[in-house]
């Protein structure tokens, strides 16, 4: 909708065209976009229920906290972004340029089927906004970046015989288990730097073969997550396991090579300090008399996601919570009002013609 937010229930779809901003000769339209993800059926497991202080479904409310699986994460910046989208409709005239809310339903997955859909598009209608805002709970710091995600599912191979047999052949979880003790065992060199502290790190996060008992196992697959950093990047990633692989499948000579397949990277990032996300955000909160730090964190997001489209991204910022994705999920109602109004005075300010 140009020039004005786009009203709940009306977001955009791959099936229905996109309403552009038309561009004026001497002013430029800017887009920004609100998003949140994990809708009800789209959340983190219970877990136990019965070790809950109310039920995951129940949306209590208790000495000023309210609880339930996804109330923090996000029921309550989809709700306040929703509430800016009304405010800001009724401003319309103040602002200048495009205002979207995208709710992804597919956002604990890490398929992010929604933000797919809108970013890439299909038919020429792909969205490229000049900003992205998550409502990520937290109200400490302001997410301005985050290390980047390199993930790899490893075949480790060996040779089948019957366990039973009176000569063993070389067994693929042996040879499985020797190549994560070598990632262990194999410093990665030191990545963190005064603008990106966190460090990379290297997580065997899944293992699995063999069948039964009888047989040597020929077949071993592990996953491995990789976090990585401006220093120590993809191609780093990937010349630091080749490395190790090698070194491996040299002493198992008698076992098919070991084949390493990527299932997923995005780089790290991190927004500068000129940037008028960040810029604009921690001013606001500040002006609301709560101190913001920038912070770049060590989980991968959306924000690394949209960061390889070329889209600056802030990847949380809101309530204060506990208990994300564990017993007693909840957040603190009292923080809500805040927060809105440091989003509404922000998307204000980006918005004004005058920054144009």
């Amino acid at each position: 909708m140009d020039g004005q937010p786009r009203p709940p229930g009306r977001g955009p779809s791959r099936h229905r065209g996109q309403r552009r901003g038309r561009h004026r000769p001497d002013q430029r339209r800017g887009r920004v976009t609100l998003g949140s993800g994990r809708l009800p059926g789209h959340r983190a497991p219970f877990g136990d229920e019965s070790a809950w202080a109310h039920s995951p479904t129940s949306a209590v409310i208790q000495n000023g906290w309210m609880y339930g699986r996804g109330s923090s994460d996000s029921k309550v910046a989809i709700a306040i972004f929703c509430h800016l989208a009304v405010r800001l409709q009724a401003a319309r005239h103040r602002l200048h340029g495009t205002l979207s809310l995208l709710f992804d339903l597919d956002e604990h997955t890490g398929g992010f089927a929604g933000a797919k859909a809108f970013f890439e598009g299909s038919q020429g209608n792909a969205v490229r906004p000049d900003g992205v805002m998550i409502g990520y709970p937290g109200l400490d710091a302001l997410v301005i970046g985050g290390r980047g995600v390199h993930r790899l599912q490893i075949d480790v191979h060996g040779v089948a015989s019957h366990s039973g047999g009176r000569v063993g052949t070389p067994n693929a979880v042996d040879k499985a288990a020797d190549l994560i003790r070598r990632l262990r065992a194999t410093p990665i060199p030191a990545t963190g730097t005064t603008h990106f502290p966190p460090e990379a790190k290297i997580t065997v996060t899944a293992i699995s073969g063999g069948q039964g008992f009888s047989i040597t196992p020929d077949l071993c697959h592990l996953n491995v997550d990789i976090r990585t950093t401006p220093t120590f990047d993809d191609e780093a990633a990937t010349q630091h396991i080749a490395e190790i692989v090698a070194s491996v499948d040299k002493d198992w000579t008698a076992t098919p090579a070991t084949r390493v397949q990527l299932l997923l990277h995005w780089p790290a990032y991190a927004l500068d300090k000129e940037s008028p996300l960040r810029a604009t955000i921690i001013a606001s909160a500040a002006g609301h008399g709560i101190r913001v730090r920038p912070k770049i964190a060590g989980p991968s997001n959306i924000g690394n996601y949209l960061a390889e489209l070329g889209i600056p991204a802030t990847a949380g910022f809101g309530v204060v919570h506990a208990g994300l994705h564990a017993t007693d999920e909840r957040f603190r109602i009292d923080s809500v009002p805040a927060v809105q109004a440091i989003y509404h005075e922000s998307l204000l300010m980006l918005m004004s013609p005058k920054l144009r």
